[in-house]
């Protein structure tokens, strides 16, 4: 206990240096995949399945110890109780919110396996890792009352998306609809953080006690706002256009095949 109450404090007194390891992310991003650029790519399907299950179990667990509080204070306190009051800061979902905003820092090692196995690295993925880890220790100094919303959210999409990596690791055949459902749960998960912050914003503007400074709001709220458009990009990218595209190709596949049929009957 005494290590956990030590590494609480070093993230409340040092939660600055959550800069530094978003920084030094950033670099080694740069310089893994210059090494790797001649070099062939690493499979490391295992590797990555047990990672994503490790991740996948303790966003599960974590969803199971946070999310009960949090529905019992809004049922019994309500929506500004849960949005303003930071008492999810103490006792076992205390752990488990510290814990959450302290897995920020070893989650950065799912780009490792983007850079060794040389897929693509898109900026929505390096800019989340880095933003999240320095807000959500930012958040943590001060025990912002938010969240609980936030941490309880990200827990269960978490646990969701991790699985399916987990699955797809171990070459596990799944529909193309739940990559597409798992992002959708994360723009809803953009768009609640944004209310969230919002309603913080009205009650502190109507005079009212809410646990969370102004200076927390305006940062989660950009950050929400540009993962909202950046989640948004992509499912359009990936989901929409891209399907018309395919619809498209495919169509205009099959009138090259029956031009080409056609000029084979009239030959004959």
């Amino acid at each position: 206990m005494g290590t956990l109450r030590d590494l609480r404090t070093y993230m409340i007194q040092r939660w600055h240096n959550s800069f530094f390891y978003a920084l030094a992310y950033l670099f080694l991003i740069y310089t893994g995949q210059f090494y790797m650029k001649n070099k062939p790519r690493f499979e490391l399907r295992l590797w990555l399945a047990a990672w994503s299950t490790l991740l996948a179990l303790f966003s599960i667990f974590g969803g199971m110890r946070v999310l009960p509080e949090l529905i019992y204070v809004i049922s019994r306190h309500g929506i500004k109780y849960s949005i303003c009051n930071n008492s999810n800061a103490f006792g076992v979902v205390g752990f488990w919110t510290w814990a959450f905003c302290f897995s920020k820092l070893p989650e950065l090692v799912d780009t490792i396996f983007i850079v060794l196995r040389k897929q693509p690295l898109i900026f929505l993925h390096w800019y989340h890792h880095a933003s999240v880890l320095i807000y959500c220790w930012f958040s943590y100094q001060d025990y912002s009352s938010t969240g609980r919303w936030f941490c309880g959210l990200n827990y269960i999409v978490h646990g969701i998306m991790y699985s399916y990596y987990a699955l797809r690791a171990l070459k596990f055949r799944i529909s193309r609809w739940v990559s597409m459902i798992i992002t959708m749960l994360q723009l809803t998960q953009m768009i609640i953080g944004c209310w969230i912050n919002l309603q913080a914003w009205q009650y502190k503007k109507n005079g009212e006690i809410c646990q969370v400074t102004d200076e927390n709001l305006k940062v989660s709220l950009i950050m929400y706002g540009t993962y909202f458009l950046l989640f948004a990009h992509f499912f359009l990218g990936s989901y929409i256009f891209k399907s018309k595209r395919e619809n498209k190709q495919h169509d205009q596949k099959q009138q090259n095949e029956e031009e080409k049929n056609q000029y084979k009957k009239k030959i004959n």
